[in-house]
């Protein structure tokens, strides 16, 4: 019977003592492995001494083509299911390094034939790119804080300066000067607010003056020499303080967007929508919207102005059009007096009219966060008639069930039909609304910086409204929300901004301003018998239930 060998134990020998021949060849693979973790940390270190010698040497511009981190999210939300859907000529579609490389840190000319050529730093720049301004050479910038520009927003050339001029008056954009606000609404202003009041208005005396005939002339030909392509000429319309002030908006706006660039947010020339062709207006953009990336890279849009859907060319839009049946927004027509119809829409029966209504308001609303998900919202449009069909002039959105019984959740006025009244009347239906349905409302927040505007001006005027019409002694805020549906808390805010709430003795009081309310009657006086007012007698409404 043969005898087993016995198995020796690793790392010594078959006499229990250390194996100097298995020591040594440990010793001679670890000195290797240490050779060669050496040398490839010297071939990095050059690497990145190169890397960094070449981006000292490239100015600090975003490369045109630079995208998000993330990868290209598809119309549905989803990341792109090929490599075919990313664009390889973006430093951030490359594949990973580490894939391209064999297991001894070399990389295989197999792998190498399929990738995209190395490119040093300053080359994946595109300085091909240039401001739209005709005649401009994108250098400068209206801050006078960078050496280049390449929008419209801060080319000195298109605002009528050059770029010495704006390194010359550049000063920190932070530093607008506005009348110092009250710490408590309800105070009185200081006597230093007073005096500063009173200097503003001392230099905007000859603000109405009006141009003389030469200052015309010269205005006339900057208009038909430069036309569109050129801002306006600024002086001598408007005083010097008004003008400053514009100037540095105008900054301080530049500013931010060269931030959001930098930062990769936006990306000037793609995957923003410049302009949509929308019935008979072609309408500039104010914000961006998330349009499918095919159709948001074309920078102008054709949206059917009746079924709100969107298209690529006037070819298809003309095509559509011939074919479309729809005259009206979906759903229940709940208003009409005159040409002005409201329809009551569900985002759950007309999802697909209700999500394209969302993605039109983005571009005109900053604070919207609600596209895809509209199944909980009612939204209510409004709309002028005509013998080729009702136009839409704006539309407000509210949720079915509210807990904090908001009556608006988001609120839109087209550009075309802004300043003629219709934000007014979107907010008295949805008052309207409120007091069918016995309960007090109040717009979502946070509000845009139009919409807040256009509240306030409305919380104002119901106020004086119900003040000039009240023939008692005493008025309660609890009475006036009762009466005219408006939240407590928008009643209280708004008489502190018009001073009319006051602390005395221990107790809040009202005050009836008599100067406020003849100006307003002098107001309503001078607008006469407007159409741009809700006639309840004109609803055909009844509150949804069980939605």
């Amino acid at each position: 019977m043969p005898r087993r060998r016995q198995r020796p134990v690793a790392g010594s020998g078959s006499d229990g003592t250390e194996d100097s021949d298995s020591s040594a060849d440990r010793e001679q693979t670890n000195s290797s492995e240490s050779d060669g973790t050496a040398a490839k940390r010297q071939r990095l270190t050059r690497a990145s001494m190169r890397l960094s010698q070449s981006s000292q040497d490239t100015p600090d511009l975003k490369p045109a083509g630079d995208h998000d981190e993330s990868p290209p999210l598809t119309p549905t939300g989803n990341a792109p299911s090929s490599e075919s859907e990313l664009d390889i000529s973006s430093p951030n579609a490359s594949h990973d390094e580490s894939q391209a490389k064999d297991p001894a840190g070399r990389e295989s000319d197999k792998d190498l034939s399929h990738r995209p050529k190395r490119r040093r730093c300053h080359e994946t720049y595109n300085f091909n790119m240039k401001c739209p301004t005709p005649g401009c050479n994108s250098l400068g910038h209206l801050t006078g804080k960078h050496e280049r520009h390449f929008a419209v927003s801060g080319c000195p050339l298109y605002h009528n300066l050059s770029a010495d001029e704006c390194k010359v008056s550049a000063r920190p954009v932070t530093s607008l000067t506005l009348i110092p606000p009250l710490d408590v609404p309800s105070q009185t202003p200081t006597s230093k607010q007073s005096r500063y009041k009173e200097q503003v208005a001392e230099m905007r005396k000859g603000r109405n003056a009006g141009l003389q005939k030469e200052q015309k002339d010269k205005h006339v030909e900057h208009r038909q020499t430069h036309g569109n392509t050129r801002e306006p000429l600024l002086e001598n319309i408007t005083s010097e303080y008004d003008l400053e002030l514009f100037r540095k908006a105008q900054a301080r706006a530049s500013e931010d967007l060269e931030k959001l660039r930098i930062q990769g947010q936006i990306t000037e020339g793609s995957n923003m929508i410049k302009t949509i062709l929308f019935g008979r207006y072609e309408l500039d953009t104010w914000y961006h919207s998330p349009y499918p990336e095919e159709y948001a890279r074309l920078g102008r849009l054709y949206v059917c102005e009746f079924c709100l859907k969107y298209m690529k060319s006037q070819t298809i839009l003309r095509r559509h059009m011939a074919k479309c049946v729809w005259k009206h927004p979906p759903g229940d027509e709940v208003y009409r007096k005159g040409a002005i119809s409201v329809f009551e829409v569900d985002g759950k029966k007309n999802k697909i009219y209700c999500q394209n209504l969302c993605l039109l308001a983005k571009l005109f609303l900053d604070h919207k966060t609600l596209y895809y998900d509209v199944e909980p919202f009612l939204f209510y449009v409004m709309t002028e008639a005509d013998n080729t069909g009702c136009h839409l002039v704006g539309y407000f959105s509210k949720e079915k069930n509210s807990f904090l019984n908001y009556n608006v959740s988001c609120i839109l006025t087209m550009p075309q039909y802004m300043r003629q009244g219709f934000g007014k009347m979107l907010i008295d239906f949805s008052y309207l609304l409120s007091k069918v349905e016995e309960k007090v409302g109040s717009p979502e927040r946070p509000l845009s910086d139009l919409g807040l505007i256009s509240y306030r001006s409305y919380w104002k005027e119901v106020l004086l409204r119900y003040m000039c019409n009240f023939q008692g002694k005493e008025i309660s805020i609890k009475e006036i929300s009762q009466e005219t549906a408006v939240n407590p808390v928008d009643i209280v805010s708004t008489l502190q901004s018009l001073q009319m709430l006051k602390y005395w003795k221990g107790k809040h009081l009202v005050l009836k301003r008599q100067d406020l309310i003849d100006e307003w009657k002098a107001k309503e006086t001078k607008r006469g018998n407007s159409n741009k007012t809700i006639d309840p007698g004109s609803l055909k409404w009844t509150p949804p239930k069980g939605t």
